[in-house]
């Protein structure tokens, strides 16, 4: 499906205003909407083309910037140590509460948007996946996707490093896709089985997958990408999302945007 994948909006939030990047099919038509949350680099080139692929499948895809506060709108923090150390730093300097309203804001563009169904999913990458599980507790999303989701087993996420997210758990109604790699240091076995056992005491409706993977095996750029891994992966994300949110409502007999392409 053509999408179109050059139009932003900048949301306004009670810490400033929010760069909020919108990725969707060119065909006229509804589709459901998806709240896309990137690693702590923010909206990098990985994370538009995992938008664009999404949009692709037939979403209308939301992708924040989750530092909107401590950053210039429309920065991007680079793949590199010096990167990693500011977005490490800002994940702790943020307000929990504020992660929280910025997952209101960007859900309520989704449900307005005219090209949007008011269906709601999430979709998260390693803090993204930690903000996906907790933007899963707003009743209007029917499914999350959590990417091996950091610092829910220690509670490290915002300010003070003493998040409520295992405490709020109960909260969440829709169904979970849950993806983790074994290898990855930052959500060791131990890390895994406490979420884990969170959700199942708490009655949730969600699958469990753990792979032979490193962190950001998701991610197409730098050693740790695992190509085969990650399109099995994104099988399973557009399989519960579709299932999940429906097919939208194309409008038929529209083309889906510029001429018609005769092959041979």
């Amino acid at each position: 499906m053509i999408i179109k994948d050059n139009e932003f909006i900048d949301l306004p939030t009670p810490t400033g205003l929010m760069r909020t990047y919108i990725f969707r099919p060119a065909a006229e038509g509804r589709y459901p909407g998806i709240l896309l949350y990137s690693e702590i680099f923010q909206v990098t080139g990985p994370i538009r083309r995992t938008a664009a692929m999404l949009a692709g499948h037939g979403f209308v895809v939301a992708a924040p910037e989750i530092f909107h506060e401590l950053e210039p709108l429309g920065s991007v923090i680079s793949y590199d140590q010096t990167g990693a150390d500011r977005g490490n730093a800002h994940k702790i300097t943020k307000e929990l509460a504020s992660y929280d309203s910025d997952a209101r804001a960007v859900l309520a563009c989704l449900k307005s948007h005219p090209q949007c169904t008011g269906k709601l999913g999430v979709v998260g990458i390693c803090i993204g996946g930690h903000l996906s599980f907790r933007a899963s507790m707003n009743p209007e999303v029917l499914a999350g996707v959590c990417f091996y989701a950091t610092d829910i087993h220690k509670r490290g996420l915002g300010k003070g490093t003493h998040d409520n997210t295992l405490d709020r758990v109960s909260e969440i109604k829709g169904e979970m896709l849950m993806v983790w790699g074994r290898q990855d240091p930052h959500v060791p076995r131990e890390g895994r089985a406490l979420v884990h056992n969170a959700m199942a005491d708490a009655g949730l409706n969600f699958t469990w997958h753990e792979f032979n993977g490193q962190h950001a095996f998701l991610r197409d750029e730098g050693h740790r990408y695992d190509p085969a891994l990650a399109h099995t992966c994104y099988g399973l994300v557009v399989e519960l999302l579709k299932r999940k949110l429906g097919e939208g409502d194309l409008t038929p007999g529209r083309p889906t945007a510029g001429p018609t392409e005769t092959r041979h």
